[in-house]
């Protein structure tokens, strides 16, 4: 079987492009980063750090982001 080198284009600042969406939509739900924090079952310090781009989250944490907020998965991306 033959390999070879693909070209994909991605993007350098899709962490920052996450954290600046689950932010916008936190607030467009109306509720805090303490409720949330409290919702996906986390600290408060972690949904503050995640929002200003200073730590990562595991897919089911964004999985239940997107249930509080009751947002699909692919628009923090966007």
């Amino acid at each position: 079987m033959t390999t070879f080198s693909r070209e994909f284009k991605f993007k350098s600042n899709i962490m920052e492009i996450m954290s600046k969406n689950i932010k916008k939509y936190r607030k467009l739900a109306g509720i805090t980063q303490e409720q949330l924090a409290v919702d996906i079952d986390r600290n408060i310090d972690f949904t503050k750090k995640l929002e200003n781009n200073k730590v990562g989250c595991s897919i089911e944490t964004l999985y239940r982001i997107s249930i509080v907020l009751n947002v699909s998965m692919d628009k923090f991306f966007k």
